[in-house]
């Protein structure tokens, strides 16, 4: 994590933008990132969202707000507005006065403010991403940001292994991440995460990758874009400029299908 980030920021900010660019769409306009949505269905998508982490983090919760509690999804369009912006700014306000290490559920091993401060800025920012899309748009994204958000997504998003779990590498070497406007560099190890979930008891046994350690120098192959192509490449948004590929070709192809996968 860059904790030099100012996350409480750059999620008002992000929101801000994320509301500009949804209000200028058509409520049932299609969004090309999330093809089971259409413009209010991302709109409620996100301030949902919001509500839940800003209910946590300001009564400061130890498990999930009950399910009768949760707000019912607003009628018209501007009150779907009204209720992103109020729920935004709560968000804002309650992880802005909470200190980063206070306790709070997660769904993560991670039960810290801090955690939740990360999450939601690259939350908001993603969806930012798909708001702008919908309408056509696609305005720059701030490489310092974009940069946590690579690590993010591969720590914790994509390479998190579950207690229960166990990851297994396939040995067929190793793959750099290299944001070129950033210098920063990522090491990946692809392999298979296998266990018994213990929420509904079912085996799981799936493509997955670790972040490798840093004493590995050389890389099998590496992929290298700007620190915003990354960090969209991995959440599967469209990139501005094509990454661009070096070395085994075939171990990049497993990783394009690993991220194909997606992320829950």
């Amino acid at each position: 994590m860059n904790s030099n980030l100012d996350f409480v920021s750059h999620l008002a900010h992000e929101s801000g933008r994320f509301a500009a660019a949804v209000a200028e769409t058509a409520p049932m306009a299609p969004v090309p990132t999330c093809p089971a949505w259409d413009a209010d269905d991302l709109l409620w998508h996100l301030a949902e969202v919001q509500w839940f982490w800003g209910t946590i983090v300001r009564q400061a919760l130890q498990r999930p707000p009950l399910a009768e509690v949760r707000p019912a999804r607003p009628a018209s369009r501007s009150e779907l507005l009204s209720f992103c912006s109020a729920v935004s700014a709560e968000l804002v306000s309650a992880l802005g006065s909470a200190a980063p290490q206070d306790r709070v559920w997660t769904w993560s091993d991670d039960h810290s403010v801090a955690f939740v401060r990360r999450r939601q800025v690259h939350e908001a920012l993603i969806h930012r991403i798909d708001a702008e899309l919908t309408i056509g748009l696609r305005t720059s994204m701030d490489a310092q940001l974009s940069d946590d958000g690579i690590g993010e997504a591969l720590c914790v998003m994509y390479g998190r292994v579950p207690d229960w779990a166990t990851f297994s590498t396939n040995d067929a070497g190793v793959i750099r991440l290299h944001a070129r406007d950033n210098a920063s560099t990522w090491l990946v190890r692809l392999g298979r995460l296998t266990g018994i979930d213990p929420d509904d008891g079912t085996a799981v046994d799936e493509a997955c990758l670790d972040v490798a350690d840093d004493s590995v120098v050389n890389a099998d192959a590496t992929l290298t874009g700007s620190a915003a192509d990354l960090d969209c490449w991995l959440w599967r948004r469209p990139t501005i400029e094509t990454l661009r590929r070096a070395g085994d070709n075939r171990l990049l192809d497993q990783l394009e299908m690993v991220i194909g996968l997606g992320i829950d």
